[in-house]
């Protein structure tokens, strides 16, 4: 591959706990990374205990679901997905002039083509604090992509983030006016103010490698993680938690509308509650 990629060896772990025994459970898993333009994946596969037939397919969003039906009793569940990826560095940025003008993202093809994009969902709806601060930035940039990249420093700038500090359900609103969360909730936040100011904007899940110069051969703890890509006549995805471009460090799993679309884990079951869920997540850079 071109100079600057990656290969990476991704081994997520994740599941749960009951407080006692689960009849049976049915389950969708999005821990797979696919094919994409900056990325190539060699090999994914998804394991599951208690051993279950799986299946797989891609949602109407594009990410690959392993799904499968536990049938016998089990007081826990754990996921493995293990994957081989290379990956890309960051393809050429737009200047802050380039790019779709305000008038082709008001134009009703763009419109249309990117409807759903558009809309607030429940985790990335803005109050009038936050709308108000959006169209502020919208009427100081030239461009859509000016103003994008503009939204992305402020939200740096002004939400620390905070390991720990919100939940899955924690909102844009919420953690706008904590100013602190994690890259859940600082990518819902720039997905909401962009789409409030007219450009269709897609929430991003995937892992990223935490190490700048990673040493070839050493494995580290890793993360899933979270970004944002937006479109001006072609999509730009850029990472707001660590305020860069994405690039060779990070691997897609899942794209949608918000988190909800793109949960690791999910599922439904009979039986006591649900006690714990942990994640482990270990990445290794191979080349």
């Amino acid at each position: 591959m071109t100079v600057g990629s990656w290969r990476l060896k991704i081994k997520h772990q994740t599941g749960f706990t009951y407080a006692g025994t689960v009849a049976g459970s049915y389950n969708e898993a999005r821990m797979s990374p696919r094919n994409d333009a900056r990325q190539a994946v060699l090999e994914a596969r998804v394991e599951v205990w208690p051993s279950a037939r799986t299946y797989r397919y891609e949602d109407y969003w594009g990410t690959v679901v392993t799904a499968f039906d536990l049938h016998e009793a089990h007081e826990s569940l754990r996921v493995t997905a293990s994957s081989t990826v290379e990956t890309l560095g960051p393809g050429d940025q737009l200047a802050a002039t380039d790019g779709a003008g305000w008038a082709d993202l008001r134009g009703p093809e763009s419109r249309d083509r990117w409807y759903e994009l558009l809309l607030p969902t429940p985790r990335t709806a803005l109050d009038e604090e936050l709308t108000e601060l959006a169209e502020s930035v919208r009427a100081a940039q030239p461009t859509p992509y000016a103003a994008a990249m503009a939204l992305c420093e402020q939200v740096r700038d002004e939400v620390a983030y905070t390991s720990g500090a919100t939940g899955v359900q924690t909102d844009a609103v919420q953690a706008w006016r904590q100013r602190k969360g994690v890259c859940q909730d600082i990518s819902h936040l720039t997905v909401g103010l962009l789409r409030s100011i007219g450009i269709p904007a897609r929430y991003v899940s995937g892992y990223l490698h935490p190490v700048r110069d990673a040493r070839i051969g050493d494995s580290v703890v890793g993360q899933s993680h979270a970004w944002v890509e937006w479109w001006v006549g072609r999509w730009t995805a850029f990472d707001p938690t660590n305020g860069v471009p994405v690039g060779e460090r990070h691997v897609v799993v899942g794209r949608g509308r918000e988190y909800g679309d793109v949960p690791p884990l999910k599922g439904v079951y009979a039986g006591p509650a649900n006690t714990g869920q942990g994640v482990e997540v270990t990445i290794t850079r191979l080349r």
